[in-house]
Protein backbone atom coordinates (compact mmCIF):
# COMPACT_ATOMS: atom_id res chain seq x y z
CA UNK A 1 0.00 0.00 0.00
CA UNK A 2 1.29 3.67 -0.70
CA UNK A 3 2.17 6.19 2.06
CA UNK A 4 0.00 7.41 2.44
CA UNK A 5 -2.84 5.25 2.08
CA UNK A 6 -4.92 6.04 -1.11
CA UNK A 7 -7.94 7.20 0.89
CA UNK A 8 -5.76 10.22 2.10
CA UNK A 9 -4.55 13.08 -0.02
CA UNK A 10 -1.06 13.16 1.68
CA UNK A 11 0.76 12.98 4.58
CA UNK A 12 -0.47 15.67 6.74
CA UNK A 13 -4.49 14.34 5.73
CA UNK A 14 -3.52 11.07 7.01
CA UNK A 15 -2.00 12.05 10.40
CA UNK A 16 -4.82 14.29 10.92
CA UNK A 17 -7.49 12.07 9.53
CA UNK A 18 -6.31 9.30 11.91
CA UNK A 19 -6.00 11.01 15.18
CA UNK A 20 -9.96 12.60 14.27
CA UNK A 21 -10.62 9.25 13.65
CA UNK A 22 -9.19 7.26 16.74
CA UNK A 23 -9.92 9.68 19.12
CA UNK A 24 -13.01 11.78 18.42
CA UNK A 25 -14.98 9.38 16.23
CA UNK A 26 -13.91 6.64 18.69
CA UNK A 27 -12.58 4.28 15.91
CA UNK A 28 -9.74 3.07 19.14
CA UNK A 29 -9.93 -0.23 17.30
CA UNK A 30 -8.51 0.90 14.34
CA UNK A 31 -5.24 0.97 16.11
CA UNK A 32 -4.66 -2.46 14.98
CA UNK A 33 -4.43 -1.00 11.25
CA UNK A 34 -3.03 2.42 11.59
CA UNK A 35 -0.36 0.91 14.19
CA UNK A 36 1.99 -1.66 13.89
CA UNK A 37 1.75 -4.66 16.21
CA UNK A 38 5.40 -4.46 17.41
CA UNK A 39 4.99 -0.20 17.58
CA UNK A 40 7.70 1.47 19.87
CA UNK A 41 5.87 4.64 21.54
CA UNK A 42 8.79 6.81 23.69
CA UNK A 43 7.32 9.60 25.95
CA UNK A 44 9.23 11.54 28.65
CA UNK A 45 6.52 9.05 31.40
CA UNK A 46 7.77 5.64 29.43
CA UNK A 47 8.64 3.34 26.86
CA UNK A 48 5.01 1.36 25.31
CA UNK A 49 5.67 -1.51 23.53
CA UNK A 50 3.12 -2.93 20.97
CA UNK A 51 -0.44 -1.46 19.95
CA UNK A 52 -2.52 -3.76 22.24
CA UNK A 53 -0.86 -1.18 24.91
CA UNK A 54 -1.61 1.90 22.99
CA UNK A 55 -5.05 0.86 23.07
CA UNK A 56 -5.46 0.14 26.67
CA UNK A 57 -4.15 3.14 27.36
CA UNK A 58 -6.47 5.60 24.59
CA UNK A 59 -9.07 3.77 26.23
CA UNK A 60 -8.20 4.45 29.82
CA UNK A 61 -7.77 8.53 28.58
CA UNK A 62 -11.13 8.85 26.91
CA UNK A 63 -12.65 7.42 30.64
CA UNK A 64 -11.34 10.40 32.16
CA UNK A 65 -11.57 12.97 29.24
CA UNK A 66 -15.00 11.74 27.32
CA UNK A 67 -15.11 14.98 25.16
CA UNK A 68 -11.60 15.56 24.11
CA UNK A 69 -10.89 17.02 20.99
CA UNK A 70 -7.40 17.27 19.63
CA UNK A 71 -6.79 20.25 16.87
CA UNK A 72 -4.27 19.58 14.37
CA UNK A 73 -2.51 22.70 14.35
CA UNK A 74 0.23 21.06 11.78
CA UNK A 75 2.91 18.50 10.44
CA UNK A 76 6.15 18.88 9.14
CA UNK A 77 7.49 15.89 7.41
CA UNK A 78 9.82 14.60 5.09
CA UNK A 79 10.79 11.48 3.16
CA UNK A 80 12.41 8.73 4.94
CA UNK A 81 14.20 5.53 3.39
CA UNK A 82 12.04 2.51 1.67
CA UNK A 83 9.49 4.89 0.54
CA UNK A 84 8.49 5.46 4.45
CA UNK A 85 7.91 9.20 5.76
CA UNK A 86 8.39 11.24 8.94
CA UNK A 87 6.06 13.52 10.59
CA UNK A 88 6.27 15.97 13.50
CA UNK A 89 3.10 17.02 14.29
CA UNK A 90 1.58 19.40 16.72
CA UNK A 91 -1.90 19.09 18.31
CA UNK A 92 -4.15 21.93 20.64
CA UNK A 93 -6.03 19.28 22.60
CA UNK A 94 -9.08 20.48 24.52
CA UNK A 95 -11.29 18.22 27.19
CA UNK A 96 -12.82 17.71 30.24
CA UNK A 97 -11.62 15.80 33.64
CA UNK A 98 -15.03 14.03 34.24
CA UNK A 99 -13.57 10.71 35.24
CA UNK A 100 -11.30 9.20 37.55
CA UNK A 101 -8.11 8.74 36.14
CA UNK A 102 -4.08 9.12 36.60
CA UNK A 103 -4.88 12.73 37.55
CA UNK A 104 -7.05 11.84 40.01
CA UNK A 105 -10.51 11.86 41.03
CA UNK A 106 -12.80 13.90 38.29
CA UNK A 107 -12.60 17.62 38.95
CA UNK A 108 -15.03 18.79 36.08
CA UNK A 109 -11.76 21.26 35.00
CA UNK A 110 -11.60 22.14 31.55
CA UNK A 111 -8.21 21.71 30.11
CA UNK A 112 -6.64 23.07 27.16
CA UNK A 113 -2.90 21.95 26.12
CA UNK A 114 -0.62 21.00 23.23
CA UNK A 115 1.22 17.66 22.43
CA UNK A 116 4.01 17.41 19.82
CA UNK A 117 4.54 14.29 18.55
CA UNK A 118 7.02 12.36 15.75
CA UNK A 119 5.65 8.97 13.97
CA UNK A 120 7.63 6.94 11.36
CA UNK A 121 5.17 6.12 8.82
CA UNK A 122 5.89 2.99 6.46
CA UNK A 123 3.27 1.66 4.12
CA UNK A 124 -0.35 2.14 5.95
CA UNK A 125 1.05 2.45 9.62
CA UNK A 126 3.02 3.96 12.17
CA UNK A 127 5.99 2.02 13.30
CA UNK A 128 8.19 4.22 15.63
CA UNK A 129 6.89 7.30 17.83
CA UNK A 130 8.56 9.90 19.82
CA UNK A 131 5.40 12.31 21.71
CA UNK A 132 5.62 14.62 24.32
CA UNK A 133 2.62 16.16 26.29
CA UNK A 134 2.58 19.21 28.50
CA UNK A 135 1.44 17.79 31.33
CA UNK A 136 2.65 20.91 33.50
CA UNK A 137 -0.25 22.50 31.80
CA UNK A 138 -2.77 19.81 32.56
CA UNK A 139 -1.92 19.27 35.94
CA UNK A 140 -1.76 22.82 36.77
CA UNK A 141 -5.37 23.41 35.71
CA UNK A 142 -5.72 20.62 38.12
CA UNK A 143 -4.54 22.51 40.87
CA UNK A 144 -1.35 20.61 41.38
CA UNK A 145 2.44 21.79 40.67
CA UNK A 146 4.36 19.02 38.72
CA UNK A 147 6.88 18.91 41.53
CA UNK A 148 3.80 17.65 43.91
CA UNK A 149 2.40 15.78 41.08
CA UNK A 150 5.47 13.72 40.72
CA UNK A 151 5.95 12.47 44.38
CA UNK A 152 2.15 11.75 45.11
CA UNK A 153 2.06 9.85 41.02
CA UNK A 154 5.08 7.67 42.66
CA UNK A 155 3.08 6.91 45.53
CA UNK A 156 0.39 5.68 43.85
CA UNK A 157 2.07 3.79 41.63
CA UNK A 158 3.20 1.61 44.74
CA UNK A 159 6.71 3.97 45.31
CA UNK A 160 10.09 3.55 43.65
CA UNK A 161 10.51 0.09 43.59
CA UNK A 162 6.96 -0.14 41.86
CA UNK A 163 6.53 2.76 39.80
CA UNK A 164 7.00 2.89 36.03
CA UNK A 165 10.45 4.13 35.24
CA UNK A 166 10.48 7.48 33.21
CA UNK A 167 12.15 7.48 29.73
CA UNK A 168 15.97 7.34 29.09
CA UNK A 169 18.54 6.37 27.81
CA UNK A 170 19.03 3.13 29.54
CA UNK A 171 15.25 2.22 29.12
CA UNK A 172 15.03 3.10 25.47
CA UNK A 173 13.92 0.08 22.71
CA UNK A 174 15.20 0.64 19.39
CA UNK A 175 12.71 1.06 16.83
CA UNK A 176 12.64 0.68 12.88
CA UNK A 177 13.56 4.54 12.50
CA UNK A 178 16.94 5.38 11.89
CA UNK A 179 16.91 8.68 10.17
CA UNK A 180 17.65 12.32 11.31
CA UNK A 181 15.80 14.13 9.01
CA UNK A 182 16.03 16.19 6.17
CA UNK A 183 18.81 18.81 4.88
CA UNK A 184 16.44 22.06 4.62
CA UNK A 185 18.10 24.97 5.44
CA UNK A 186 15.06 25.73 7.87
CA UNK A 187 15.98 22.90 10.00
CA UNK A 188 19.97 23.39 10.02
CA UNK A 189 18.61 27.15 11.48
CA UNK A 190 16.58 26.05 13.99
CA UNK A 191 19.35 23.42 14.86
CA UNK A 192 21.83 26.43 14.90
CA UNK A 193 19.64 28.51 17.13
CA UNK A 194 19.83 25.26 20.14
CA UNK A 195 22.84 24.52 19.88
CA UNK A 196 24.02 28.29 20.23
CA UNK A 197 21.57 28.57 23.21
CA UNK A 198 22.84 24.69 25.01
CA UNK A 199 26.16 26.21 24.51
CA UNK A 200 25.51 29.29 26.37
CA UNK A 201 25.71 31.37 23.69
CA UNK A 202 22.57 33.34 24.75
CA UNK A 203 23.47 36.48 22.43
CA UNK A 204 21.94 33.62 19.53
CA UNK A 205 18.20 34.37 21.11
CA UNK A 206 18.29 38.17 20.05
CA UNK A 207 20.22 37.49 16.62
CA UNK A 208 17.58 35.16 15.61
CA UNK A 209 14.37 35.46 17.14
CA UNK A 210 12.05 38.19 15.86
CA UNK A 211 11.55 40.86 18.27
CA UNK A 212 7.69 39.97 18.74
CA UNK A 213 8.43 36.58 18.35
CA UNK A 214 5.61 34.32 20.00
CA UNK A 215 6.23 32.04 22.21
CA UNK A 216 4.61 28.38 23.44
CA UNK A 217 6.18 27.06 26.30
CA UNK A 218 5.54 23.59 29.00
CA UNK A 219 3.24 24.77 31.51
CA UNK A 220 0.82 26.11 29.24
CA UNK A 221 3.13 29.58 29.05
CA UNK A 222 2.42 31.71 25.72
CA UNK A 223 4.68 34.50 26.07
CA UNK A 224 6.16 36.65 23.43
CA UNK A 225 9.66 38.64 23.22
CA UNK A 226 13.32 37.92 23.24
CA UNK A 227 13.33 38.44 26.82
CA UNK A 228 10.82 35.89 27.39
CA UNK A 229 12.84 33.10 25.29
CA UNK A 230 15.95 34.16 26.76
CA UNK A 231 14.18 33.51 30.09
CA UNK A 232 12.64 29.89 29.63
CA UNK A 233 15.95 28.61 27.93
CA UNK A 234 18.45 29.71 30.52
CA UNK A 235 16.21 28.44 33.22
CA UNK A 236 16.44 25.07 31.45
CA UNK A 237 19.83 24.78 30.86
CA UNK A 238 21.01 26.79 34.08
CA UNK A 239 19.13 23.44 35.87
CA UNK A 240 21.18 21.10 34.06
CA UNK A 241 24.96 22.88 33.13
CA UNK A 242 27.02 20.27 32.52
CA UNK A 243 24.14 17.83 30.56
CA UNK A 244 24.72 16.32 27.35
CA UNK A 245 22.84 18.28 24.53
CA UNK A 246 21.99 16.21 21.66
CA UNK A 247 19.68 16.75 18.58
CA UNK A 248 18.13 13.41 17.37
CA UNK A 249 16.18 14.52 14.35
CA UNK A 250 15.61 17.66 12.59
CA UNK A 251 14.14 18.75 9.33
CA UNK A 252 12.15 21.74 7.46
CA UNK A 253 9.54 22.51 4.99
CA UNK A 254 9.19 25.63 2.91
CA UNK A 255 5.30 24.49 1.55
CA UNK A 256 2.44 27.05 -0.28
CA UNK A 257 0.15 29.08 2.13
CA UNK A 258 3.08 28.57 4.72
CA UNK A 259 5.71 29.98 6.14
CA UNK A 260 8.99 28.41 6.46
CA UNK A 261 9.23 25.76 9.19
CA UNK A 262 11.28 23.53 11.11
CA UNK A 263 10.99 20.92 13.57
CA UNK A 264 13.73 19.65 15.66
CA UNK A 265 13.70 16.42 18.39
CA UNK A 266 16.61 16.91 20.95
CA UNK A 267 17.41 15.99 24.42
CA UNK A 268 19.39 16.67 27.42
CA UNK A 269 21.17 14.40 29.72
CA UNK A 270 22.89 14.85 32.79
CA UNK A 271 22.72 15.88 36.43
CA UNK A 272 20.44 18.26 38.47
CA UNK A 273 23.54 20.64 39.61
CA UNK A 274 22.21 24.00 38.67
CA UNK A 275 19.90 26.54 39.98
CA UNK A 276 17.16 26.66 37.49
CA UNK A 277 13.96 26.34 36.75
CA UNK A 278 13.80 22.89 38.73
CA UNK A 279 14.20 24.13 42.49
CA UNK A 280 17.14 22.98 44.77
CA UNK A 281 19.69 21.02 42.76
CA UNK A 282 19.53 17.60 43.73
CA UNK A 283 22.56 15.68 41.59
CA UNK A 284 20.36 13.26 40.54
CA UNK A 285 20.87 11.93 36.64
CA UNK A 286 17.74 13.37 34.67
CA UNK A 287 16.94 12.68 31.24
CA UNK A 288 14.89 15.70 29.37
CA UNK A 289 13.14 14.73 26.26
CA UNK A 290 12.36 17.92 24.07
CA UNK A 291 10.33 18.92 20.87
CA UNK A 292 10.23 22.41 19.37
CA UNK A 293 8.39 23.59 16.16
CA UNK A 294 9.54 27.04 14.90
CA UNK A 295 8.44 29.51 12.02
CA UNK A 296 10.19 32.39 10.41
CA UNK A 297 9.23 35.35 8.84
CA UNK A 298 10.02 38.25 7.35
CA UNK A 299 12.90 39.60 10.86
CA UNK A 300 13.89 35.83 11.99
CA UNK A 301 12.16 33.20 13.92
CA UNK A 302 8.41 34.92 14.41
CA UNK A 303 6.73 31.94 16.34
CA UNK A 304 8.38 28.81 18.50
CA UNK A 305 6.42 25.86 20.44
CA UNK A 306 8.45 23.94 22.50
CA UNK A 307 7.49 21.04 24.65
CA UNK A 308 8.87 18.66 27.47
CA UNK A 309 7.34 17.20 30.42
CA UNK A 310 8.05 18.93 33.38
CA UNK A 311 6.40 15.98 35.55
CA UNK A 312 8.96 13.06 33.88
CA UNK A 313 11.45 15.44 35.18
CA UNK A 314 10.53 15.85 38.58
CA UNK A 315 9.45 12.18 38.95
CA UNK A 316 13.78 11.92 38.18
CA UNK A 317 14.77 13.55 40.37
CA UNK A 318 12.24 12.52 43.54
CA UNK A 319 13.21 8.75 42.59
CA UNK A 320 16.79 9.39 43.38
CA UNK A 321 16.37 11.46 46.25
Amino acid sequence: MKTPPDRWADLPDYIMGITKEIWEDRAISTLTDYYAPDIVVRSPASVVVGNADVIAATMATLTEFPDRDLLGEDVIWCDAEGGAKLSSHRLLCRATHAGDGVYGPASGAELQYRILADCHVQGSQIDDEWLVRDQGAIIRQLGWTPDAYAADFIAREGGPSACVPPYTPETDRPGPYAGTGNDSEWGARLATLLTRIMAADMRAIPEIYDRAAQLHYPGGITAAGTAAADRFWMRLRAAFPRAEFRIHHVMGRDDPLMPPRAALRWSLWGRHEGWGGFGTPQGAMVHVMGITHAEWGPWGLRREWTLYDETAIWKQIHLQS
